[in-house]
């Protein structure tokens, strides 16, 4: 598992999505509805947790080939008065290559795209399609990544413990970035600067729910190409669907930068996912995979 952009239509993923990835509130505090589970079986591992974690994902990476979803991004930014001076939509089809989320644009701003703008767009597709293909499962297709184990090394893991989360019994644990920790290129320097909390499915060994947010300002080249700002933060989720695997559900966040020097972006954005389908695929995987072989639900 890799903490890593996935594929976005058009770099739509800003930088701190990318870096952080798939997200967050302030950490060690419980989620909403979380119960203590009251289990007395020991807690496992972290490292070995995480390790199974990632191990089952590859197992289900065949299974998500059989499936699609529709996502809806909303970003506004926000003046310094905290009020919105723009909305932005943007809705997507998701769909799976070799491990890979791959996304398609649909509509913006609730409008369907032109003619000239969705040639565009399946020209796009089509060549992530064969990125995708090519590069094996866990690695990015695009911008940086950071291992789960490596990740790990860089942070101090506190707090572990067992409750009910949606329901479902979940190994819980906060983590924070070690000033101390030597690390090398943009993901890992950035991990230093997060501290955030992770929410895994005790059956499933998934992912359900992970806060994550910047607790000092983060320079990009220096400075020199943005300053991420303490307090950007995103949280992130995903669900069991269909009895048989999970797949994400939405996430949301709040970026704070500022950008060569001379802009502040401020932006809140939320993601929707939606309508996920099944698909008996009969044909190879391609630009227009969501459409092949037959919708089972």
């Amino acid at each position: 598992m890799q903490v890593a952009q996935t594929g976005r239509s058009g770099g739509e993923w800003k930088p701190m999505r990318v870096l952080v990835c798939a997200a967050l509130l302030v950490p060690g505090a419980l989620a909403s509805g979380e119960q203590t589970d009251g289990s007395q079986a020991p807690l496992p591992d972290v490292r070995q947790l995480m390790q199974q974690v990632q191990a089952h994902q590859r197992e289900l990476d065949k299974l998500r080939e059989s499936y699609t979803y529709s996502s809806i991004e909303t970003t506004q930014d926000i003046d310094a008065n905290g009020q919105v001076k723009k909305t932005e939509t943007q809705e997507h089809e998701n769909f799976f290559v070799n491990g890979h989320v791959v996304q398609r644009l649909v509509k913006k701003d609730g409008k369907p795209l032109g003619e000239h703008d969705e040639q565009k767009e399946t020209e796009r597709v089509t060549k992530m399609v064969e990125k995708a293909e090519k590069t094996p499962p866990g690695q990015p297709l695009e911008g940086p990544s950071i291992s789960v184990s490596r990740l790990l090394e860089i942070m101090d893991v506190r707090n572990e413990r067992r409750v009910l989360f949606r329901g479902r019994a979940a190994i819980v644990f906060d983590f924070v970035g070690r000033k101390d920790a030597k690390t090398h290129g943009i993901a890992e320097d950035a991990s230093k600067k997060l501290q955030g909390t992770i929410w895994i499915d005790e059956a499933d060994r998934q992912v359900a729910h992970l806060e994550v947010s910047f607790v000092d300002n983060f320079h990009v080249l220096g400075g020199l190409f943005a300053n991420i700002q303490k307090g950007s933060n995103f949280r992130f989720d995903q669900s069991q669907v269909n009895g048989e695997l999970w797949l994400p559900t939405g996430g949301e966040g709040t970026f704070l930068a500022r950008v060569l020097l001379v802009k502040n972006m401020r932006q809140h954005f939320v993601e929707r996912d939606f309508d996920y389908k099944r698909f008996r695929v009969e044909t190879q995987q391609g630009k227009d995979a969501p459409s092949a072989g037959k919708k089972l639900n």
